[in-house]
């Protein structure tokens, strides 16, 4: 599993000229779901990105989460994140879960991240959508599930 984590001041995603969900301060985090991930790469991520230290603290250092804020996250899925462009001008998306099975994890990850305690919006699985952000600092950050990494 592929997060790239942004920090925001407010994001929104629409589909089909509707706004499907909208945050205020928090994370953006676009997610891409690989053919090997499991569920335990699921909940380790969800832990990893609500946990992660990106945001300010009265001295300015990044030392506080998303959680530690109050923060909310809107969570995008987003299977370009696999993309492999080593070779060619075309990229590749061998490495990225069939779409029947992404929407599963998608779901199940929406799930999980829920049970966290911060408050989540989403994106439409499979959807052309269009994302309005203001990004905070800026703060980008990609993350990999230990599977990612050793795969």
């Amino acid at each position: 599993m592929k997060t790239l984590l942004q920090r925001v001041s407010r994001a929104s995603v629409s589909a089909q000229g509707r706004v499907a969900g909208e945050i205020g301060p928090g994370l953006l985090a676009l997610v891409s779901f690989g053919k090997s991930d499991t569920e335990e790469d699921l909940e380790w991520m969800s832990r990893k990105i609500t946990g992660l230290r990106i945001f300010p603290d009265s001295n300015n250092s990044m030392n506080l989460s998303v959680s530690d804020i109050g923060g909310d996250i809107l969570i995008v899925s987003q299977f370009t994140l696999h993309a492999d462009s080593r070779k060619g001008r075309r990229p590749s998306f061998m490495n990225a879960a069939l779409p029947g099975n992404a929407e599963l994890l998608y779901k199940l990850f929406l799930e999980i991240v829920s049970h966290s305690g911060v408050r989540i919006q989403s994106g439409v699985f499979g959807a052309m959508m269009k994302i309005d952000l203001v990004n905070d600092g800026p703060v980008t950050i990609m993350v990999d599930s230990p599977s990612e990494r050793s795969g």
